[in-house]
């Protein structure tokens, strides 16, 4: 028998990796009333946050669902767009396995294998590509993959239309497709898209339906401008969160490690969700913060990590994983930055959010009891 090549292939790293001991703790840990279950919730994001925010609701026994943004052009992704014009896979990929019945189930794990020997294509990627030619729509692709895992939700594309991002930075520069654009060398002011023929692209009614139907639309985490974002701007994605019942809560990033937000304050994050058309209708904001913001506290948002201060403004994208833990920038907030932004609608909670070994991702625990909050509130407000 021959030696495993185990560099052949890798397994996707995923900031829920840590959520795996939420599991054994929850007997433990405080939950929801059944009324409070009952709710129903929509994660609107992409491929690197949302995943977070589908494991939290699940965790708390919510019924939830993900919209998900359409714009990935890079890696196994944009060779699969490029060359087999696919649907995008990789971020659906990745809310399908977090929706996983067990996530430790070889064969979810499998899905997010890279093979170095197949150009770096994840499995998940090749599996949804072929069952989209194989049913004939992509709809029926993730159907069959919700049905794989177990998926104890449902996701949906927010357009089935083949859609091409362009960016704005904040130094004036145009920049087109959204692996272009998440490695911009300054932060991004504005993102638009436009369908490959270059109409609008047209919404997948399902999506519009999940959010007008939610009691909770949970915007991020994730990258700002290229997987929260371009979401809402495809059309009638607003305006189904304008006409849905269910309070919005923004979980804003924990740090840059791209440059498309890089050195963008949580007070510009909100104004960037705000001028792409949630203006008015933002609830929540969830922002990481290492102490209590109060009048003379300083700008926080702190962990313990270099800052990267040698790295202003540069680009990441050909930084080795070393660099990028140097290179970590908290996204900060200040009190006067909190009063802002509540004065334009959203009660900012802050909390300590960061996992302690991995400061670049959350806590589950802290989110979990973040979420959990949120929901309560929710209700009382209604009430």
């Amino acid at each position: 028998m021959g030696i495993r090549k185990t560099d052949a292939f890798r397994v996707d790293p995923a900031a829920t990796a840590a959520f795996s001991a939420l599991k054994s703790a929850l007997p433990n840990l405080g939950g929801l009333d059944a009324d409070e279950r009952a709710l129903r919730a929509v994660v609107i994001g992409g491929g690197t946050g949302a995943p977070v925010s589908i494991r939290t609701l699940l965790s708390l026994g919510v019924t939830t669902s993900a919209v998900v943004a359409m714009a990935d052009d890079g890696g196994s992704t944009g060779v699969l767009r490029e060359e087999a014009d696919a649907t995008p896979p990789g971020d659906i990929r990745k809310c399908l396995v977090a929706f996983a019945k067990d996530p430790a189930d070889p064969l979810v794990r499998a899905l997010k294998y890279r093979f170095a020997v197949a150009r770096d294509h994840a499995l998940g990627n090749l599996l949804l590509t072929a069952l989209e030619d194989a049913c004939g729509s992509f709809p029926e692709a993730i159907a069959v993959c919700e049905r794989l895992v177990d998926a104890q939700g449902h996701v949906y594309p927010s357009t089935l239309d083949h859609v091409v991002l362009s960016a704005r930075t904040c130094d004036g520069r145009v920049l087109d497709g959204q692996a272009v654009a998440c490695h911009s060398r300054t932060a991004l002011e504005s993102v638009w898209l436009a369908g490959e023929d270059g109409r609008a692209p047209r919404p997948f009614e399902p999506a519009l339906q999940a959010i007008r139907e939610a009691d909770l639309i949970v915007l991020g985490p994730g990258s700002l401008f290229t997987s929260i974002i371009p979401n809402l701007l495809i059309p009638g994605v607003v305006d189904a969160i304008r006409e849905s019942r269910g309070r919005v809560l923004f979980v804003c990033a924990l740090a840059d490690v791209q440059g498309e937000t890089w050195g963008l304050t949580a007070r510009e994050h909100f104004e960037a969700l705000a001028a792409h058309g949630m203006e008015g209708l933002v609830d929540y904001m969830l922002v990481h913060s290492k102490v209590p913001l109060r009048a003379e506290s300083p700008a926080t948002g702190s962990f313990a990590a270099i800052s990267g201060a040698d790295l202003e403004h540069a680009s990441t994208s050909d930084l080795n994983d070393t660099q990028l833990i140097r290179g970590v920038r908290p996204i900060s907030i200040s009190y006067a930055d909190m009063l802002a932004i509540q004065a334009r609608g959203p009660i900012v909670i802050s909390r300590n959010l960061a996992d302690p070994e991995r400061p670049t991702w959350h806590s589950p625990f802290a989110l979990r009891d973040a979420f959990q909050n949120v929901i309560r509130l929710s209700r009382s407000r209604r009430g």
